[in-house]
C-alpha cells in the first residue's frame, strides 16, 4: 500500500486544489507544469508532494477518477458483493477494510438528544483534511470533516445533534481512534471499531449496507436500495447516505451514480474524489 504519513495532511488542501483543477480541465489534459503553476508550486515540488501523498503520479491518480474507471469498479464491486452473499459472509474480506460493529440507539435514547451520554471529542489532521472524531463509552458517534475548526466550533457542531449530552474536549481519548481509522497498517482485527448511531430504521439499514462496500470499491444508490430490499427507494437511499453521521468509517464516499459520475458528498465533492482516488491507488 502507499506509504503516507498523517503528518503530510497539511498538504491536503493543495492536493485537493490540484485534483479539482485537473478534473475541471480534463478535456484539455493539463500538463504537470500547468497544474503546478495553478497551485503555486514548481513542477518539481508539485510532483514530489503529490507522489509522496498519493504514492503515484498525478496523471495516474486522475485515471482513477474517470467515469470509465468508476463504471468498471461498480461492476467489480457488484460481483464481489454477490459472491459474498452467496457464501454467507457478512462483508468482503480485504486487507484494508475496517472491522466495524454498528449499534443503533433505541428510540427512547434518540428522543432524549443524548441525555445521560458523555461524548469526548478531538480535532485531528488526516490525509483528507481536518476531522472531528467524537466517541462515547459505547462507540464512535460522529466523524465529520471540517475546515479550520477549533475547540469551540467542534462543540457547537456536536451540540446540534446531542443537545442534552455532556460534551468534553479530549484528544487523548480520540487520538488512538484516529490512528486506527486512518492508518490501515494499524488495523487490529481483534479490536474492531464500534459505532453508536442514531437514525431512523431506514437510515440504519442504508448505513449497514454501506459497511459492506469494500475498500477501493464503488457502488450505486440503486444497488444499495436493492441490497436493503427497497429497490424503488434509490432517492431515499441517497438522502440517507447524505445524512451519514460517521464519515469515512461508514463509507458513503463509495456510493456514486450509475452513470459513473461521483454525485454529491456532504463534505465536499473534491474530498470525495480525493478519497476514491487514494483508495484506488493503494495496493491491496
Amino acid at each position: 500500500m502507499n506509504s503516507v504519513n498523517v503528518s503530510d495532511s497539511k498538504d491536503y488542501s493543495r492536493i485537493a486544489q490540484a485534483i479539482a483543477f485537473m478534473r475541471q480541465n480534463h478535456l484539455s489534459q493539463p500538463d504537470l507544469a500547468t497544474v503546478a503553476q495553478h497551485i503555486g508550486l514548481s513542477e518539481y515540488h508539485f510532483q514530489r508532494l503529490f507522489t509522496q501523498w498519493a504514492g503515484i503520479s498525478p496523471k495516474k491518480f486522475l485515471q482513477y477518477l474517470t467515469v470509465e474507471y468508476a463504471k468498471s469498479k461498480i461492476i467489480e464491486t457488484k460481483s464481489l458483493l454477490d459472491l459474498t452473499l452467496d457464501v454467507g459472509l457478512s462483508s468482503p474480506g480485504r486487507l484494508h477494510d475496517l472491522f466495524v460493529n454498528l449499534e443503533a440507539m433505541s428510540p427512547g435514547e434518540f428522543k432524549t438528544g443524548g441525555a445521560g451520554l458523555q461524548i469526548r471529542y478531538g480535532i485531528h489532521d488526516t490525509l483528507f483534511g481536518q476531522s472531528l472524531i467524537a466517541t462515547t463509552s459505547r462507540g464512535i458517534c460522529n466523524l465529520y470533516f471540517l475546515d479550520n475548526a477549533d475547540e469551540q466550533t467542534g462543540e457547537q457542531i456536536l451540540r446540534r445533534s446531542w443537545k442534552s449530552a455532556e460534551i468534553i474536549h479530549d484528544e487523548q481519548t480520540t487520538q488512538p481512534l484516529h490512528d486506527q481509522i486512518f492508518h490501515p497498517n494499524s488495523l487490529n482485527v481483534d479490536k474492531p471499531l464500534t459505532l453508536l448511531v442514531k437514525g431512523t430504521n431506514f437510515q440504519i439499514q442504508v448505513w449497514k449496507a454501506l459497511l459492506q462496500i469494500p475498500f477501493g470499491g464503488m457502488t450505486t444508490y440503486q444497488k444499495i436500495a436493492e441490497m436493503i430490499g427497497r429497490p424503488t427507494a434509490a432517492r431515499a437511499v441517497g438522502n440517507a447516505v447524505g445524512n451519514n453521521p460517521i464519515a469515512y468509517i461508514i463509507p458513503c464516499h463509495r456510493a456514486i451514480r450509475e452513470s459513473g459520475e461521483l454525485g454529491g458528498y456532504h463534505w465536499g465533492l473534491e474530498r470525495k474524489a480525493v478519497m476514491l482516488g487514494w483508495e484506488a491507488s493503494c495496493k491491496i
